[in-house]
């Protein structure tokens, strides 16, 4: 007996392999990069992919013998926690397999001014790291800077590549306001290390890499991530639909990229509850789309209603107009006249709290919901 086909849409968590739509043009600049020890800041409103791209530009290398670490500093609210986490990637991505058998955990680490307490998993012999929270602050900052130059060094033992990629970089800020700085100095010792850097707060990140008064000023090449283009995204999804005995016009597809505006994540959360709707061995057609979205809607509600609560009077004002009529110029006397908004002194303030909180994306005084589907939830709720 033949399985039912699985969705081959995923949403939320990283593309990966068939899952991974486009980027070829990002895809080889990005391995390049890695691949000569380029710095790399990636630019990218939410859920653009960025992570994705960085797994699957690292999975390709390591293929061809790249040593590549990585930390999430969304997991890491302290500078002991991001010293744990480095230390693991480091223990299971960079030092050699006979290292880690021969002189277990801790022999890339006798250098350490702080000895890390090592746990092995029961279930599956892993080991994890712990720097614990009684130290004093220079020992932290010794033993950080420690762990943030091994790469290079045990990659330099092995004679391989190394890169360090870290997501959420713009945490760094939250962690401790100094950590930028002491990140710098180590990394700016190593020429030979490709590290990349990811966040998901824009301003915060443009800040950080574009203000001449911070230390990261001008340290890493810009990657912009666009929208993926509507005919080759149409493209992928009908791709994707075929191997599973489900079918989708070329028009339907193009109909839903232009919904979504190439959006990435918003495609696939879209494409996934389109393929539901769709039934097996049958067309995915105009009553399928408008049910997708409908459901996509469903689904987004707690989250577009959290969202919306937190928002203020003056705020709803502009979303509410901005979902009627977008790219918008809200400081404009005829865009707030034909909207019944405020004077232009309180809009202002909203758009840039809006922007901020990356709701709303501005670009040279127009406005735009960046949320994907809000602009829809707006019109069916409110």
């Amino acid at each position: 007996m033949n399985a039912a086909p699985t969705n081959p849409f995923r949403f939320g968590a990283l593309a990966l392999d068939e899952a991974f739509a486009d980027r070829e043009r990002e895809l080889a600049e990005l391995v390049a990069d890695m691949r000569n020890g380029q710095d790399v800041v990636i630019f990218a409103p939410r859920r653009y992919g960025k992570s994705s791209l960085a797994w699957r530009a690292s999975q390709e290398l390591v293929s061809q013998g790249l040593l590549i670490a990585s930390v999430d500093l969304m997991t890491t609210p302290t500078k002991a926690r991001l010293a744990e986490k480095l230390a693991a990637s480091i223990y299971e991505n960079v030092a050699s397999p006979l290292e880690r058998v021969r002189e277990r955990a801790l022999a890339p680490f006798r250098g350490l001014r702080i000895q890390p307490t090592v746990t092995v998993s029961p279930d599956d012999g892993s080991f994890s790291f712990s720097f614990g929270v009684s130290h004093q602050a220079a020992d932290l900052d010794a033993t950080l800077e420690r762990l943030l130059a091994l790469p290079a060094e045990l990659g330099a033992a092995r004679e391989r590549r190394v890169a360090l990629i870290m997501d959420e970089f713009q945490e760094a800020i939250e962690i401790d306001r100094d950590l930028p700085r002491l990140l710098r100095s180590a990394f700016q010792q190593q020429p030979e290390v490709a590290h990349v850097y990811l966040g998901s707060r824009r301003h915060v990140m443009e800040r950080i890499f574009n203000d001449e008064n911070e230390p990261f000023w001008r340290s890493a090449k810009p990657i912009e991530l666009e929208r993926i283009e509507a005919g080759a995204f149409a493209e992928f999804v009908i791709g994707r639909f075929a191997p599973t005995g489900k079918r989708i016009e070329p028009a339907i597809a193009a109909a839903l990229v232009r919904l979504t505006k190439g959006h990435p994540y918003a495609t696939q959360e879209l494409c996934y509850f389109l393929w539901e709707e769709t039934a097996p061995d049958g067309d995915a057609g105009r009553g399928e789309l408008d049910r997708a979205l409908a459901a996509v809607l469903r689904s987004e509600h707690a989250h577009f209603t959290l969202l919306w609560n937190a928002a203020s009077p003056v705020q709803k004002l502009l979303l509410e107009a901005l979902a009627s009529e977008q790219p918008g110029r809200p400081f404009t006397v005829a865009y707030r006249r034909d909207h019944d908004l405020p004077s232009a002194s309180n809009i202002q303030r909203a758009a840039r709290a809006l922007v901020q909180r990356e709701v709303v994306t501005a670009t040279r005084g127009s406005h735009e919901i960046a949320e994907p589907f809000l602009a829809e939830w707006i019109a069916a709720n409110i």
